[in-house]
């Protein structure tokens, strides 16, 4: 049975995309070498959700088919959720600081929810969400 699931992510270069999630406030794993430019272990949120960074060509060979180019096409979109609207702002702010495209900027959505969008270095695309499920409408 399957225990445990993770997301590797191709990366033009893991250094720097190492140092763009710290800065926005992602961790690593401690036994890592951090200056591996092989592969990086990332964790994000408080289950810690592994994601693997790797050279695009690394992956590619994994994967054994081409990547697509992410300036131009999406296969996913990465959504992490958030505690609050504050937490929401401030996380788009660290995410431009560090480099990230913002596609979408901070703003309501339905009433209810608190959202953004931003682009790594890589082209992935994120979307932070927070939802206030006490202004969610009843049935």
């Amino acid at each position: 049975m399957t225990k445990e699931i993770w997301l590797n992510l191709p990366v033009k270069d893991v250094l720097k995309s190492r140092a763009f999630y710290e800065q926005i406030g992602f961790t690593f794993n401690p036994n890592d070498n951090p200056s591996d430019s092989t592969m990086q272990c990332m964790f994000v949120g408080q289950k810690n959700f592994v994601v693997m960074l790797f050279p695009e060509e690394t992956l590619q060979k994994f994967s054994r088919i081409d990547l697509n180019d992410r300036s131009t096409t999406s296969q996913f979109l990465i959504s992490i959720d958030a505690e609050s609207r504050e937490e929401i702002d401030h996380l788009t702010a660290k995410a431009k600081a560090a480099g990230a495209t913002i596609f979408a900027e901070p703003e309501e959505i339905q009433g209810w929810m608190y959202g953004s969008g931003f682009t790594d270095l890589d082209g992935h695309r994120w979307n932070t969400l927070y939802m206030d499920h006490t202004k969610m409408p009843k049935e």
